[in-house]
C-alpha cells in the first residue's frame, strides 16, 4: 500500500474539534489507524489547548540493582496459551509484542516500526523494526508470520483465536479464511488480508498470549529462550520464583534497561505474605493488592500506592449446553436476583462500579448506557417457575479465594440468590486447582482482566467456538453483530451496535456480573518509573531503583 493518511483520520479530527469524541478516544483511534503518536498528540494539543504528551523521562535513570516483585509464578512454557496476565509478565521481559497499548489505552509500535491500514480496513501492512534476536539472527517477517499462524491454529488452543476469528478464519473456524490471509510481502513486511473489516488489529496484537517467540523453539519458552527483549530468563521454579538478568551484550531497541536483574517471587495465596514482604523489604513491588489492605498500604512509610481505573471484573457463568443453564430464563433469573451496588460495597469496598451483566464497561469508548437492571427476586422466581423450577434450584459454584474479593463477591451473590430460591453451595478451590478447571466446571466464577475496547472481551469470551468461551455460549445474532461492531470505524455507529450486544447479554447471555473493579498495587518509593497498567502489565525495561 502507498503510504498515506487513512481516510477516517480527517473525520476523527473533525469529531475532536466539535467535541463529539474525547481527546483520549482521538488518540486511541488515530493511532490504531496508523497516525504517529507524535502527530496525534500534537493535533490533540493544538485543538484542545491541553498537552497530552507523555511526561519526558529523566535524562538519567539510576542504573543497576535487583528488583524483587511479589507475583504468582505459574507454568510459563507455552506463551501462546497463557490464561493469566502474570504468566506474560515473566516472558514479556524476554519476548516482546508487535504493539504496545500503554497506560492510557493508546496503542504504539512495539516490535513493529508501524502499520498501515487500507481505507476499507481489509488490508493491514505490518512494518517490522530493523532489530535482531538475542542470538544475533535478524528479526524478519517470517518470524511474525509463524507466530500469527501458530496462535490461529485451532490445535494450539490460543485465546487469540477469539479476537481474530471473525476476520481471519473461515466459517467453521478451523482454518484461515484464505491461504494468503497472512502474507509475507518482504523481509520486513507482513500483510494481513482480512475477511471482513476490523478496527482493532493493532490492539489485538498486544493481547498477552501473543508474545513473539522464536519459531525455532516450536511454541515453547523457558530458561535460556531466545527473544528480543531487554532481559534473559536464567532461572525458573514454578510456584516459587523467576530470575531475569539484563542482556548487556544486546543492542536493545526500547527504553532502558536500567536494572541488572528482576526477580518475581511467588508468595502464595495469602495476601498478608506480600504485605509482610513489602514491609520488610524482601520485595520492592507487588503485582496487585487486595482491596481489604488498601488503607494499610496507604499508611505504610516508604510505600507508594499506584491505582488504576480499569475494566477488570468477575462473572458467574453457567455452561449453556448443560441444564439448567441451557434455559435463558434461568440465566436471567440469576441476574435479576443480584443487587450489584451491594455486591460492589461488600466485595470491593465501592472501589469500581456496579456490574451490568453484559461485560462492556462504562470506561470503554463504545459503551452504551442501558436502563439499570435492578434486583427483582419475585420476577426471578417467576422466571424459574416458567422454566419448570417452581421449587427453586440447587446449584454448586466453583471459585477460588485468591484474591479475597472473588470469594466475597460469590458469598454476596449466594446470599442474594437464596432470596430467589436459588440455593448455591460454594466449592472453594486453591488457585492452582482452579486454574485447571476454570473453563470446565458447569458453574463457576471467573475474573477477567481489562481490555481497552468494549468488543474485545466479547470476542474472547462469548463468540461461538473460541478457546476462552468457558460458558459455551453460541448465538448467531450475537456473533454477527460482534463482527459488524469490530469493523465499524465511527464511534457513535459502533456504540449503537454495542448497545444491541449489551441487550442480548442481559436477556439471553450466560453471565451474572456483579462488579467492575478499580485496582492498585503497592511499590517501594525506591522504585523509579512504575505506573500501574490497567491490565497489570509490568514493563521491566522501564524500571529502576533509586
Amino acid at each position: 500500500m502507498e503510504k498515506k493518511e487513512h481516510r477516517f483520520i480527517p473525520k476523527l479530527k473533525e469529531q475532536l474539534a466539535e467535541g463529539n469524541i474525547s481527546r483520549r478516544d482521538f488518540l486511541r483511534y488515530s493511532s490504531l489507524l496508523g497516525l504517529s503518536a507524535a502527530a496525534a498528540y500534537k493535533f490533540a494539543g493544538d485543538i484542545t489547548g491541553v498537552s497530552l504528551l507523555p511526561e519526558a523521562r529523566a535524562a538519567e535513570m539510576p542504573m543497576g540493582g535487583t528488583l524483587r516483585v511479589s507475583m504468582r509464578c505459574p507454568a510459563i512454557d507455552k506463551p501462546h496459551i497463557y490464561q493469566w496476565v502474570y504468566d506474560s509478565n515473566i516472558s514479556r521481559q524476554v519476548c516482546e509484542y508487535l504493539t504496545l497499548t500503554d497506560h492510557d489505552n493508546v496503542t504504539h509500535p512495539g516490535l513493529l516500526a508501524g502499520w498501515e491500514a487500507s481505507d476499507d480496513l481489509m488490508t493491514w501492512d505490518l512494518k517490522l523494526r530493523d532489530i535482531k534476536w538475542h542470538n544475533g539472527r535478524d528479526f524478519v517477517a517470517e518470524d511474525v508470520a509463524w507466530n500469527l499462524n501458530h496462535v490461529l491454529d485451532p490445535a494450539t488452543g490460543s485465546s487469540v483465536l477469539g479476537l481474530m476469528k471473525g476476520y481471519m478464519m473461515n466459517d467453521a473456524g478451523d482454518a484461515l479464511w484464505d491461504a494468503n490471509a497472512i502474507e509475507v510481502v518482504d523481509g520486513k513486511t507482513v500483510r494481513l488480508n482480512l475477511r471482513v473489516p476490523q478496527i482493532a488489529v493493532p490492539e489485538h496484537l498486544f493481547h498477552y498470549p501473543l508474545g513473539i517467540i522464536d519459531p525455532e523453539e516450536n511454541g515453547n519458552f523457558g530458561v535460556g529462550s531466545n527473544g528480543q527483549g531487554a532481559y534473559e530468563l536464567v532461572e525458573y521454579v514454578q510456584n516459587e520464583k523467576a530470575v531475569l538478568v539484563r542482556r548487556n551484550d544486546y543492542d536493545y531497541h526500547g527504553d532502558g534497561p536500567y536494572l541488572d536483574q528482576i526477580e518475581f517471587i511467588d508468595l502464595g495465596d495469602d495476601p498478608s505474605a506480600t504485605l509482610s514482604a513489602l514491609s520488610s523489604g524482601q520485595v520492592q513491588g507487588s503485582y496487585e493488592g487486595t482491596i481489604g489492605q488498601l488503607e494499610v498500604y496507604r499508611g505504610m512509610p516508604g510505600i507508594n500506592v499506584h491505582e488504576a481505573t480499569t475494566a477488570k471484573t468477575g462473572v458467574a457463568r453457567g455452561q449453556v449446553d448443560a441444564a439448567p443453564f441451557d434455559d435463558p430464563r434461568v440465566r436471567k433469573a440469576l441476574r435479576l436476583s443480584i443487587d450489584s451496588p451491594r455486591c460492589l460495597e461488600l466485595a470491593h469496598s465501592n472501589s469500581g462500579a456496579p456490574g451490568e451483566h453484559h461485560h462492556v464497561c462504562p470506561i470503554h469508548p463504545d459503551y452504551a448506557p442501558l436502563p439499570e437492571m435492578t434486583r427483582d427476586p419475585e420476577a426471578a422466581k417467576q422466571l424459574l417457575a416458567d422454566a419448570g423450577h417452581a421449587d427453586g434450584l440447587d446449584l454448586e459454584i466453583a471459585c477460588k479465594g485468591d484474591p479475597p474479593w472473588e470469594l466475597a463477591a460469590v458469598q454476596t451473590m449466594v446470599e442474594q440468590w437464596g432470596e430467589s430460591n436459588i440455593r448455591v453451595a460454594i466449592n472453594l478451590l486453591p488457585s492452582s486447582d482452579f486454574w485447571d478447571v476454570w473453563d470446565k466446571v458447569p458453574f463457576g466464577f471467573t475474573s477477567w482482566t481489562h481490555r481497552p475496547l468494549g468488543f474485545m472481551v466479547l470476542g474472547l469470551a462469548y463468540r461461538s467456538g473460541v478457546p476462552w468461551n468457558e460458558s459455551h455460549y453460541a448465538n448467531p445474532q450475537f456473533d454477527a453483530l460482534l463482527t459488524k461492531a469490530e469493523g465499524t470505524l465511527d464511534v457513535e455507529a459502533r456504540r449503537a451496535i454495542i448497545k444491541e450486544l449489551e441487550m442480548i447479554m442481559q436477556e439471553d447471555g450466560p453471565i451474572t456480573q456483579p462488579i467492575w473493579r478499580s485496582v492498585y498495587s503497592a511499590w517501594s518509593d525506591k522504585v523509579v518509573g512504575f505506573r500501574h497498567h490497567p491490565t497489570s502489565y509490568i514493563f521491566g525495561n522501564t524500571l529502576a531503583l533509586g
